[in-house]
């Protein structure tokens, strides 16, 4: 698993990602300065540089979650990312209770179609 920097302003909320990524031994956490989450090419959670956390649903829990955490989805950079909720720095505190997202968006991350890697082999 990648480390924080020590100096980031964010280490706190990734060590907390990390803890939420560890729930599921089959997910590997990838990125430095942005964390994420990714199965067959589809990334489904993502700690922005920034220190917000995105979480890749479908559609009917996408809007279940939007609406009991007073959330919007994520933007970035200008962005919606359309498929992504923004998470509640309050909530991303609180592993045991995001596990169930997590682990939703880990299983609706199997239903997407694989995408290729767009690493080229030397």
């Amino acid at each position: 698993m990648p480390a924080a920097k020590k100096s980031s302003p964010h280490a706190d909320k990734f060590a907390l990602y990390e803890k939420l990524v560890a729930t599921n031994p089959s997910v590997e956490l990838k990125g430095a300065a942005n964390g994420y989450t990714s199965l067959n090419g589809n990334m489904f959670t993502l700690l922005h540089s920034s220190g917000r956390l995105a979480i890749r649903l479908p559609e009917e829990a996408r809007e279940k979650f939007l609406k009991q955490y007073k959330t919007t989805l994520f933007e970035v950079y200008g962005a919606v990312m359309k498929e992504y909720v923004a998470v509640p720095d309050e909530l991303l505190k609180k592993t045991g209770e995001l596990k169930k997202y997590f682990d939703l968006s880990y299983e609706y991350a199997k239903t997407l179609k694989h995408k290729p890697t767009s690493k080229k082999k030397r």
